[in-house]
């Protein structure tokens, strides 16, 4: 029986209505270095089963760079970052929420307020700064009664710190992904 990580989340939106949802999803992370990274990404989206992905990176050019070589790969993938007008972000967008891309590579611009029912695993691709940040990274999977998997790649000693540290803060047990992942865990039956 896998562990899902279960976040009850209450909070008070802007229009000062109360929101409670409830997030399912399963976390782990990989131990590599930086140049093993495009070869592993790689990898997981041709293993994985997924409705849609979201791939967070820690900037702009290795969000363009990223989405360049999936493009190259053959993956159907688009990107979001804040060096785009609000028009062309909108509009990519709107195309992966209406599933016309399956990939998503972002920065944290996208990392908090999109919702989006078929996203069923989030990748961090760079680990993001803060516990916080992560949180709201992995979020974006496991929405609206779904579940959901998130996988971190573990590269640095300070990626390790921020992994402790989320671990800590949230307490959780994030473990190192496995050879095999039953789909069942992280996809809708």
């Amino acid at each position: 029986m896998p562990f899902y990580t279960v976040l009850h989340i209450h909070f008070t939106s802007f229009c000062s209505t109360v929101c409670d949802f409830t997030v399912f999803f399963l976390q782990h992370y990989i131990k590599l270095t930086e140049s093993e990274k495009n070869r592993k990404l790689n990898d997981l989206l041709d293993a994985l089963d997924f409705n849609q992905v979201v791939i967070f990176v820690k900037s702009v050019s290795r969000a363009a760079e990223l989405n360049k070589l999936l493009c190259e790969c053959n993956f159907p993938s688009i990107c979001i970052h804040s060096g785009m007008t609000q028009e062309e972000r909108l509009t990519r967008y709107k195309n992966f929420k209406e599933g016309h891309k399956r990939i998503l590579v972002a920065t944290d611009l996208v990392g908090r307020g999109i919702d989006i029912e078929r996203v069923n695993i989030v990748i961090n691709y760079d680990m993001p700064d803060s516990a916080d940040t992560y949180l709201h990274r992995v979020g974006r999977a496991g929405r609206f009664g779904t579940k959901g998997l998130a996988i971190t790649f573990v590269s640095s000693a300070s990626d390790s710190d921020v992994l402790n540290q989320v671990q800590e803060r949230f307490e959780v047990d994030i473990k190192e992904l496995p050879e095999q992942i039953d789909t069942s865990t992280y996809m809708p039956s």
